[in-house]
């Protein structure tokens, strides 16, 4: 449960004395070109797909950033994309999954390392069985790339992408609105500002998650359960509501980055967006989630991150 009992106030926002609870994680990154803009990112929105949680998608993925023609490989627009798992083993099979059925399929793409990482994980040493045999490997300037014959040309991959074990993943914030429009678009306000932020990601849908969980479920089996502390519905319902009668709608950002620094600027961008709204036009208070340090040893404080 949140400390209220000192809350700072900023623009008329009621910001909890709490923190965000995050834990450490495995990271990669991508960089996937194609002819156009629109075809990068159609590869990368498929392969990132199903990939909001891993307590059931096995990966956290989206995209972190477009990028112009002279900042990729080959020359062509690209976009970079991060992947977060809770193993090395999870994240290398995730890996290959994905770019084998989504980008290897996408017309006219090619797959790069995004990140140097400490040890390799494969990529085209995986996938270019596929070639049955046609497979060429090619050595360029710092890299070693493999080319698949497709039917439309050839498929284009690093052999290999840099793996990180400074990734952090469970970085939120927890926006509280008078209405649920209100609470939307301060989240929506929220999710801009973290997908503009370099290394980090809010993996949830647009980077927004309505369905907070806590640890934990009253049935046997399920690892994790409706967060009914913040469930406006159930105010009345449960002594351990942390909600006011003037909350009417909640919503949650989750936030992963390459680096403890990178969710703490990604989360104070969140911030500063909520706060330049004010609570008319957006959220009346924001909170953070955390199991009393039990889950994670990244305490992200909110009054540290202040605008």
């Amino acid at each position: 449960m949140p400390d209220l009992t000192e809350p700072f106030i900023r623009n008329g926002v009621a910001i909890d004395a709490t923190y965000a609870e995050a834990f450490d994680m495995r990271a990669t990154a991508l960089v996937i070109t194609a002819p156009t803009l629109r075809w990068a990112r159609i590869a990368a929105n498929s392969m990132t797909g199903f990939a909001t949680s891993v307590i059931g998608c096995g990966v956290e993925a989206g995209i972190d950033a477009d990028l112009d023609p002279e900042a990729t490989p080959d020359g062509r627009p690209g976009v970079r994309v991060l992947l977060f798992a809770g193993s090395t083993t999870e994240l290398q099979k995730q890996l290959v999954n994905r770019v084998g059925q989504c980008v290897l399929t996408s017309p006219g793409s090619a797959c790069y390392a995004g990140l140097a990482g400490t040890e390799p994980l494969r990529l085209g040493d995986g996938l270019r069985y596929f070639a049955d045999g046609w497979q060429i490997s090619k050595r360029l300037p710092g890299r070693h790339v493999w080319r698949l014959p497709v039917m439309d040309g050839e498929f284009v991959c690093e052999g290999t992408t840099g793996l990180t074990k400074d990734a952090v993943g469970g970085g939120n914030m927890i926006i509280m609105g008078h209405t649920y429009s209100a609470a939307l678009e301060a989240a929506e306000a929220a999710a801009d500002a973290v997908a503009a932020t370099p290394d980090a990601i809010a993996p949830f849908p647009g980077g927004i998650v309505r369905s907070g969980s806590k640890v934990g479920s009253k049935y046997k089996g399920l690892i994790a359960s409706t967060n009914h502390a913040y469930c406006p519905t159930l105010r009345g319902a449960v002594a351990e509501s942390a909600l006011g009668p003037e909350v009417g709608a909640v919503l949650e950002l989750v936030i992963d980055g390459l680096t403890p620094a990178a969710v703490a600027a990604a989360m104070r961008a969140g911030l500063a967006a909520v706060i330049a709204l004010g609570p008319q036009r957006g959220a009346c208070r924001i909170g953070a989630g955390n199991y009393g340090g039990k889950l994670g040893r990244h305490h992200f404080r909110l009054h540290e991150l202040l605008p």
